[in-house]
């Protein structure tokens, strides 16, 4: 029979392995656990999880044997205490540990830039003013729907370097980066000690109450600073007033004028046309008719409409107990298990918890296509659909695919390589 204590160090070891596994490290059996890369970024000490931090700041106090030692009086050796001698020019000496330098604060922006506009131009000005020359990392949102993200992400940022070519290099195009959270783990990941993130004067307590919650759960920072990039005004005029959801109210009135208001002076009239182009066929808008269901405005631009869109949410029409909805803001997927007024709680499937207000949430659905071109001569790029994988087979030499490929009941390579990637979505 096993012992009280042999109970307690099992549960807390279970506690550790299971907080480990949440942030999609293995274990390699003697207490140390590896991140994807293989490095070994955490231990098993006492129970609890604890991170390797490789980046000791300079002038890191020494351990107190060692300041004795220094302090203590050192006498004249004699003849029985002469010094070691040198190693000779062939023995290997051992380098002297330095410590390593602390990383200065990386300065994040994530935000959802569909479509990308002149107020995020502001945005990430602030973002460069505040990290005070150190790092600067901008990740646009994963998010794709036909109401509030119109875009795809590889759209979406082709754009976006065009428009703030300052910022080219700091725009970082990650399928991994879905949500805040696998920023900020990835970032600790990379011996960062310290974050800034930049977010709008409405954001920034959404997300600092969460940055905040799980920091030293799901990833650990000495210091999270989030920073408002200043007030927004949805009624003001120029870039203080001007807002993505603007910009989809516009292409939705076949408005160009006030889309090319919303767009630097970086992006000629030509490119301009292209976007609004590219929004409006993201939306399945056409030129000469709008579809029903892209016109409700609370739908596309929920704070212009505010009114509809809380007489559904009372109704009960959208976010409802169960459903599963998506933050527009911090990309976190979750399902709704409380209704406020005007808010509600949602669990993420990992079992973290978060509040959103109804303006900032849509009705999350998986993307599916099957078909390997989106419009002709458009191939499906959504990663992690049939369509995308059906096309990058065609591109590659040697492939075996083909229609006779496709019809082989749960024989065929793909069959085979698309149920491994159902059941290892299905597990995870």
């Amino acid at each position: 029979m096993k012992s009280f204590l042999n109970f307690l160090t099992e549960a807390k070891e279970s506690q550790a392995a299971a907080q480990a596994k949440k942030l999609g490290y293995k274990g390699d059996g003697h207490g140390n656990w590896l991140d994807r890369s293989g490095k070994v970024v955490a231990r098993t000490e006492q129970g609890k999880l604890k991170f390797i931090d490789s980046r000791r700041p300079k002038g890191a106090e020494q351990p107190a044997a060692g300041r004795q030692q220094a302090a203590a009086p050192v006498a004249p050796p004699t003849q029985a205490q002469a010094p070691a001698p040198l190693p000779s020019q062939g023995q290997a000496q051992a380098p002297e540990e330095q410590p390593a330098e602390e990383l200065p604060p990386l300065t994040v922006v994530f935000g959802r830039f569909n479509p990308p506009t002149v107020g995020h131009e502001k945005l990430l000005k602030s973002a460069k003013r505040i990290s005070a020359g150190g790092d600067i990392k901008i990740y646009p949102s994963r998010s794709q729907d036909p109401k509030k993200n119109p875009l795809e992400p590889s759209t979406k940022i082709k754009y976006m370097k065009m428009m703030f070519p300052e910022f080219e290099e700091s725009i970082i195009n990650d399928p991994d980066m879905k949500t805040i959270f696998n920023v900020l783990v990835t970032a600790a990941e990379d011996g960062y000690t310290s974050v800034n993130i930049v977010v709008g004067s409405d954001r920034q307590a959404e997300f600092e109450n969460l940055a905040q919650k799980y920091n030293g759960d799901l990833y650990t920072f000495d210091l999270i600073r989030v920073v408002s990039a200043g007030v927004r005004d949805a009624d003001a005029e120029g870039v203080e007033g001007m807002s993505a959801s603007k910009m989809r109210k516009a292409v939705v009135d076949n408005d160009f004028n006030s889309f090319r208001k919303g767009t630097p002076k970086t992006l000629d009239d030509a490119d301009t046309q292209a976007l609004f182009d590219a929004v409006r066929q993201g939306m399945s808008i056409k030129k000469t008719k709008v579809k029903k269901e892209s016109f409700a405005l609370w739908e596309i631009a929920p704070k212009y409409d505010m009114k509809n869109l809380r007489e559904n949410y009372i109704r009960g029409k959208i976010f409802r107990i169960g459903d599963k909805v998506q933050n527009l803001n911090t990309g976190l997927i979750g399902e709704v298990m409380r209704r406020g007024t005007n808010h509600i709680i949602c669990v993420t499937e990992e079992g973290y918890m978060y509040k959103s207000w109804i303006k900032d949430l849509m009705e999350y659905t998986e993307v599916k296509m099957d078909r390997m071109f989106r419009t002709p001569g458009k191939p499906n790029t959504l990663a992690g659909t049939t369509g995308y994988l059906k096309y990058a087979m065609k591109q590659t030499p040697g492939s075996t695919f083909g229609k006779e490929n496709l019809q082989k009941g749960g024989n065929s390579f793909l069959d085979k390589f698309i149920n491994k990637y159902r059941k290892s979505k299905v597990s995870t």
